[in-house]
């Protein structure tokens, strides 16, 4: 900075000023100033520029699964729009472990970032979001909310997409129709709703309420937790189609579930959608190109991403959202995973192999 000044004919702290966008300062030596950072290359140290401003240009994202390709496409939503507005991103990936999470807040916090962009992993332990919200960090919810906490949050309306897609199920006329999902904070098995996941509360309410809709019970063993790795994909998909009477269809939670759960099915030597049909939350690049094209709930990811960033520069600028909860639309696009129930006799056998 000193050398900066020296160039520019000003003092230090008129140099830092201007480098550092506050204070009064003339256009005319804004410039002088701009350019000698540009000939001599310089760089601000931003942790003392943020200790002089009180803000670091910067937001934290902490998200459950980096891998999930729905949080890869939300992340670069986010950064794409939080880039325009002069922030850097600082993501923290969790693995959906709460203590992951705690751990994560509280290192971004300590980081100085401007403000927070969280995708909780469970509703159940939320202290620490409430005292990061009591340090006076805007914070932004991505995908889930959680009640009780009076802060923005950015998901898809994803219950009239899973209606629609269990309702279709239904009228091809399944009667057994399997859920699967990485859920961990609610035991391996479903026991009713809320869950610990808002996102997943509502594809199992839309799913639900289709069944309610046509009459038929809800089937607790079809609906499975869990499926956190391939290993226990694989054993969930075993135990369903051991069943006495089991699925006709399967609904799967997210994309990485997807493939899973497809792998799965093949392993026991089950086709899509001759033996089984199928349907994914979540669309993605390989989806159209295995055969059959997959049938599936497609979500505006992207545009979450670029929502919450947006929601958070605006509470960072002083402003306040119009609503709390922003919700965008999901829709079904039906392929060719999905037709008339043909399971064989042979889904409900143990396979020699795997």
């Amino acid at each position: 900075m000193a050398d900066v000044a020296r160039l520019a004919g000003v003092s230090k702290a008129t140099a830092s000023r201007a480098l550092g966008n506050y204070g009064a300062v003339s256009e005319t030596v804004r410039e002088r100033v701009a350019t000698a950072a540009r000939e001599l290359d310089y760089r601000p140290n931003e942790l003392a520029r943020s200790m002089n401003t009180g803000r670091s240009m910067s937001i934290g994202v902490v998200v459950g699964d980096i891998e999930n390709g729905y949080f890869g496409l939300a992340m670069r939503g986010i950064t794409d729009t939080a880039r325009r507005a002069g922030y850097d991103v600082v993501l923290a990936n969790t693995s959906e472990s709460v203590e992951a999470e705690i751990d994560a807040v509280k290192v971004l916090l300590d980081k100085r970032v401007d403000g927070l962009i969280i995708s909780p992993a469970s509703a159940y332990e939320t202290q620490h979001l409430h005292d990061a919200r009591d340090t006076g960090r805007p914070i932004v919810l991505l995908d889930r909310r959680l009640p009780g906490l009076d802060v923005p949050s950015v998901e898809v309306d994803i219950a009239p997409a899973a209606r629609a897609a269990t309702t279709a199920l239904i009228e091809s006329g399944h009667r057994r129709i399997a859920f699967i999902s990485a859920l961990t904070t609610d035991g391996p098995e479903f026991t009713g709703l809320p869950l610990g996941v808002s996102s997943v509360t509502d594809r199992l309410e839309g799913m639900l309420q289709a069944l309610g809709a046509a009459g038929l019970d809800v089937s607790a063993d079809l609906i499975r937790f869990g499926a956190v790795s391939r290993e226990t994909t694989r054993q969930i998909v075993r135990q369903l189609f051991e069943l006495p009477d089991p699925p006709t269809a399967v609904l799967a939670s997210d994309s990485v579930i997807a493939l899973d759960v497809l792998l799965a099915l093949r392993e026991r030597g089950l086709t899509v959608p001759d033996e089984v049909s199928f349907v994914a939350f979540d669309d993605f690049s390989w989806a159209e190109l295995i055969d059959p094209p997959l049938t599936i709930v497609s979500q505006p990811v992207h545009q979450v991403g670029v929502t919450a960033a947006e929601v958070l520069l605006l509470m960072l600028q002083g402003g306040r959202p119009a609503t709390q909860r922003h919700t965008l639309v999901a829709d079904l696009v039906n392929r060719g995973s999905t037709g008339r129930p043909r399971l064989s006799a042979r889904a409900a056998r143990p396979q020699d192999a795997g």
